[in-house]
């Protein structure tokens, strides 16, 4: 369990789109934060669609997990997401500036892949970095 996350980050850091399935399963539901513009993003589509959007503005972004926990199918990851403001973002024309926001997943494992996500990012700070 712990690789299949550990991969999870790395499609996140390295933008490998082709290594999606290997991960994540067929039917895979991710539920943002309540101040994302969708509640949930589904299946490889989903979260394809996402990471574009995310290495859009931001094509230097990295997840550094701070802390992993494991216990029965479950994974809680701790991390911290840097990365510099290139491109457009919720409407915020790029800044060229340097973002680090704090960010937790729980991930559910079914079948050895990521079958759900619930993330929660604090969306107040990276908004504030890039107003500042």
């Amino acid at each position: 369990m712990k690789s299949v996350v550990e991969g999870l980050h790395a499609i996140w850091n390295s933008g490998d789109l082709e290594a999606i399935p290997d991960i994540y399963s067929t039917d895979f539901v991710v539920h943002w934060s309540k101040s994302a513009k969708v509640p949930d993003s589904h299946g490889h589509a989903g979260v394809k669609a996402v990471i574009e959007e995310t290495r859009t503005a931001f094509p230097d972004w990295h997840e550094n997990v701070v802390d992993m926990v494991i216990e029965g199918d479950r994974v809680v990851t701790r991390y911290i997401s840097t990365g510099t403001h290139k491109g457009p973002f919720e409407g915020i024309p790029p800044t060229g500036k340097p973002i680090e926001i704090d960010e937790i997943s729980i991930y559910r494992i079914e079948g050895g892949k990521i079958a759900e996500q619930w993330c929660m990012a604090d969306d107040l700070a990276l908004l504030n970095q890039l107003k500042s």
